[in-house]
């Protein structure tokens, strides 16, 4: 007997990425990392997470791509609960950390398949999917190149190519372009508009709020492990009165230093 869907689980059905109350505390801390953060990111969004220093972003990207669980709350991905099915829901997801995650000694196109293997892939399909990433990050002729020679907007270009191997449905980016020259962090943005037109969904953190209010059709400021405001950039400036995402960002979570 077929059983149809409630109206709750098939609304839950349209999102790429749902956040239920999620709250993380790390050890020898005073405040929550995240302090009952809820999100909704529609497929096919490019949806950015701006926050200052200490304000969760990090820890949510990496609740919400599965690399360690909440201390309560739920996260479903594609209308999947992640605790249920963490290993499908892996396979559909790219995560690029803002860490640079490669092997200084192995080249370029070592890394790949290190990583793709990582994912399942092999053979042909494999080496089919390591020339395109490299090629959609300008590398193809850097492949036998160490990364320990590499520059550092190579390394996060590469750093983008090994999210991108399983062709992910769903892409979560941890600060891609920090510490990059113009020249990669425009070819970033250019190849993250790309996948985004054709149907990949994106949550992006950045400190640059130029970068978010040219990229993301809608954006969350998050403060102190909550999302305190979210909307389109165009939305949210209009309801504000403001000039720009920057100023908004610095209205909400205001101008004390956060990097001390």
């Amino acid at each position: 007997m077929k059983t149809t869907a409630s109206p709750v689980e098939e609304q839950e059905l349209n999102y790429a990425i749902m956040a239920r109350s999620l709250v993380k505390r790390y050890k020898n801390t005073a405040s929550p990392a995240l302090n009952n953060f809820n999100l909704r990111v529609q497929k096919g969004e490019f949806f950015g997470l701006l926050g200052p220093n200490g304000a969760g972003k990090t820890t949510a990207i990496a609740i919400l791509s599965g690399l360690f669980p909440p201390d309560s709350g739920t996260v479903l991905i594609m209308g999947t609960e992640f605790r249920r099915q963490p290993n499908k829901i892996k396979q559909i997801s790219g995560l690029v950390p803002q860490d640079i995650a490669l092997y200084d000694q192995l080249t370029a196109r070592e890394n790949l398949v290190f990583f793709g293997r990582l994912y399942g892939l092999s053979g042909q399909k494999l080496q089919d999917r390591i020339a395109r990433c490299l090629e959609l990050v300008a590398l193809t002729e850097h492949a036998a190149r160490p990364v320990s020679t590499c520059s550092g907007g190579m390394k996060r270009r590469l750093n983008l190519a090994a999210g991108l191997l399983n062709d992910p449905q769903i892409l979560f980016l941890d600060e891609p372009t920090a510490g990059i020259d113009a020249q990669s962090r425009h070819l970033i943005h250019e190849q993250l508009s790309e996948l985004n037109r054709s149907g990949t969904t994106i949550l992006y953190t950045t400190h640059y709020m130029e970068e978010a209010q040219e990229l993301c059709s809608r954006v969350g400021i998050i403060d102190s492990g909550r999302l305190v405001k979210q909307g389109s950039p165009e939305k949210l400036l209009e309801q504000s009165g403001k000039r720009n995402l920057e100023d908004l960002f610095l209205h909400l979570t205001g101008k004390q230093l956060r990097d001390t």
